[in-house]
């Protein structure tokens, strides 16, 4: 008969670690006597990061003392005590290769069901201070398991466990953590996984998209961003950098250029999707060669491409390719990539943008026009006045194409003087004015801009009552962070890594705009990018999780820690590699 050995329980603290403070409930000690389990978590327990851990989906986390056993000669370690892998209830028996998701198990007055494996997360290895514990939990097939609590009562030491329903798909924790962490995905066993109402929604939405043949955007149980997505699969292209010819330059306003592309040697062009963009590596003077990512802003042909560059008052870049690059030129290009793209059905369409912020969702009006999407699409544009509104007699012809299309353009300084156009609105748009447009809230929206108008103005949407996951954003700065139980600090502008400068290959950070040389000092290029104070996703630390997988637009790296399962081809986890030539990573 299975038994509770013992309860653990422990209320977050601040831990420090590598020069940052982590808030962590991974500190639990046994307790004596019994305690009550409540819907959210044991009395005296808590988590310190609710987007990854607790909840009512993962209350009570379980680990076996035969596992205690099996990592004591693994890590030849006698310093094991009850509590250390985070657990609330350390038990002898309920194996993860036979407790099934969807189990229920009565403990003391208490009634528990499994809802999914341990998440693979960096603050275990912290906590037992082995760096790679969270890959070796996954490998050797002992994550441990979390309870949701069905029916309250207290639970301690010593009360039999009771198996008192079976889940009727039987699929066990060990191989439900397999089909998510570890190659050679079982297609039986997905379909298992998708018939188990117990299992938590993170875990459910990992697994639909393993059957849509997509890899998981992230870590299942963190927040979901759409922005997470943007290292899903690509656009069939070319690997690294290769010559395009610049073919036209085209004057879009008294700051906007247009420059359009083609193939040096004249061979066709892969087909983008709307909303992706190209990263461009420009040599400018003596310096390393600096890269910068500009949308396609409008439908590529198989013959050029087209990108729409804002002269920024001290940008290096963009000052060079509107007074210096000329027609004939030859320009280093990745291929088209980016998540940040139209998708098909049926649903209306709103496209929202801000000055060069139109150039990727421009791209999705001309595929649209091209298509005669019958789609009903809201086209919503922000500019400071006339003169600086690039492609306004563009998009104006393309709406008129399209059955059931509403303009709606701001100018931020004020209307022209005699302007009379009744889609041109002085001002900013509103939730007011949006609400005014009667944009149904079953559509799919697009949004390109500086932060704050995207956060303003996905905040009237969701307000309106759109879904979250139907607004989709689009940044060419580093993304968003992910850094589970960091505690945050006041961002720091990308800098040059402190201390002296390496000797190995040269490094360039795209998004963020640093390039600089390798040093084994760092020990891997995560490291690197967190030394330049370059914001980083990342969970696991030890190539589990992919939530770290990013771009690689070109060069070669190699694994101090293989990963249990290689990303997809282009990408590399940051976590756990190093370069063995320059690099160029979209990060």
């Amino acid at each position: 008969m299975p038994t509770l050995l013992s309860v653990n329980v422990g209320t977050p603290r601040d831990v420090s670690w590598q020069g940052r403070t982590v808030r962590t409930g991974a500190w639990k000690s046994p307790v004596d006597g019994p305690r009550m389990a409540r819907r959210l978590n044991i009395d005296g327990d808590g988590q310190g990061d609710l987007a990854g851990h607790g909840g009512e989906i993962r209350a009570v986390l379980v680990y076996q003392v035969q596992s205690y056993q099996y990592w004591q000669k693994q890590l030849g370690r006698d310093d094991l005590t009850f509590g250390m892998f985070g657990e609330n209830l350390t038990v002898d028996g309920l194996p993860d290769d036979e407790v099934c998701i969807g189990d229920r198990y009565r403990i003391g007055e208490a009634e528990f069901e499994v809802t999914q494996p341990r998440v693979t997360c960096y603050r275990v290895g912290l906590r037992l201070g082995e760096p790679t514990m969270a890959s070796l939990l996954v490998a050797h097939h002992r994550p441990g398991f979390y309870l949701r609590v069905l029916t309250e009562g207290r639970v301690q030491a010593g009360d039999e466990i009771t198996l008192t329903r079976r889940d009727p798909e039987e699929l066990s924790v060990a191989d439900t953590d397999a089909l998510l962490y570890l190659p050679g995905c079982d297609p039986a066993k997905l379909r298992k996984a998708l018939n188990i109402p117990a299992l938590s929604p993170g875990w459910q939405q990992s697994f639909r998209e393993l059957a849509a043949a997509q890899p998981p955007t992230q870590e299942p149980g963190w927040p979901a961003e759409r922005a997470g997505a943007q290292q899903a699969g690509q656009a069939p292209g070319w690997p690294g950098f290769k010559p395009l010819r610049v073919a036209r330059i085209v004057h879009e306003t008294p700051t906007v250029s247009s420059i359009y592309l083609d193939a040096a040697d004249g061979a066709p062009l892969p087909e983008a999707r709307p909303g992706q963009y190209l990263s461009v590596r420009l040599a400018i003077g003596d310096a390393a060669p600096t890269v910068r990512s500009y949308s396609l802003s409008s439908a590529p042909t198989a013959d050029s491409y087209r990108i729409s560059v804002k002269h920024e008052p001290h940008g290096q870049v963009s000052a060079y390719i509107h007074a210096t690059l000329r027609l004939g030129d030859l320009v280093d290009i990745a291929s088209p990539r980016g998540t940040f793209v139209l998708e098909d059905g049926t649903r209306p369409v709103v496209l929202i943008s801000a000055g060069i912020g139109a150039t990727p969702v421009l791209a999705m009006l001309h595929r649209l026009a091209a298509t005669g999407d019958p789609r009903p699409v809201w086209w919503i544009h922000t500019a400071h006045d006339r003169a600086h509104h690039a492609f306004a007699d563009e998009t104006h012809a393309l709406l008129a194409q399209l059955p059931h299309a509403h303009e709606h353009i701001y100018y931020s300084a004020g209307a022209a003087p005699g302007l009379d156009e009744p889609h041109v609105t002085q001002g900013r748009p509103t939730a007011r004015s949006l609400a005014a447009m009667d944009i149904p809230v079953d559509a799919d929206a697009y949004l390109c801009g500086p932060p704050a108008f995207m956060d303003d103005l996905g905040g009237f949407l969701r307000d309106h009552g759109l879904s979250p996951e139907r607004i989709h954003t689009e940044q060419f700065s580093a993304l968003p962070a992910i850094n589970p139980g960091v505690t945050p600090a006041a961002a720091v502008r990308p800098h040059q890594p402190p201390g002296p400068p390496g000797t190995g290959p040269v490094i360039t950070f795209a998004r963020s705009g640093i390039t600089t040389p390798w040093s084994p000092a760092h020990a891997s290029l995560l490291d690197l990018a967190e030394a330049c104070d370059i914001p980083t996703r990342w969970s696991c630390r030890t190539g589990v999780c992919h939530t770290c997988v990013t771009h690689l637009l070109s060069g070669d790296v190699t694994y101090t820690t293989p990963p249990l399962e290689l990303p997809e081809a282009g990408s590399v986890l940051v976590c756990c590699s190093e370069p063995t030539t320059e690099v160029v990573l979209d990060l």
